[in-house]
C-alpha cells in the first residue's frame, strides 16, 4: 500500500485529501485512481506532477515501495 495525497484540484477531483492505494508502480497507481474516481480525476491527472517520498518523478515506471507516500501536483497559478 502507498499512501497518495491529493493538493488542490486534484484533491477536488478525487473528493479526499487522502487514500491508501495498492500498487507497484506509479503508472499502477494512476491506473488505479482512474478506476476508482472516474474521469474527472483522470483528466486532471494528465496534467499533475508527482513526487514520491518527497522527490519528483520524472518516469511512470519509477517503482513504489511499501508505504511510499506520493503527492500528486496539479499545475499552479499565480506565483
Amino acid at each position: 500500500m502507498v499512501t497518495v495525497r491529493y493538493f488542490a484540484g486534484a484533491r477536488a477531483a478525487a473528493g479526499v485529501a487522502a487514500e491508501q492505494v495498492p500498487a507497484d508502480t506509479l503508472t499502477d497507481l494512476l491506473a488505479t485512481l482512474e478506476g476508482q474516481h472516474g474521469p474527472g480525476l483522470s483528466k486532471v491527472l494528465g496534467a499533475c506532477s508527482f513526487l514520491v517520498d518527497g522527490l519528483a518523478a520524472h518516469a511512470r515506471t519509477v517503482a513504489l515501495r511499501p508505504g511510499a507516500t506520493v503527492d500528486v501536483l496539479p499545475p499552479f497559478a499565480g506565483g
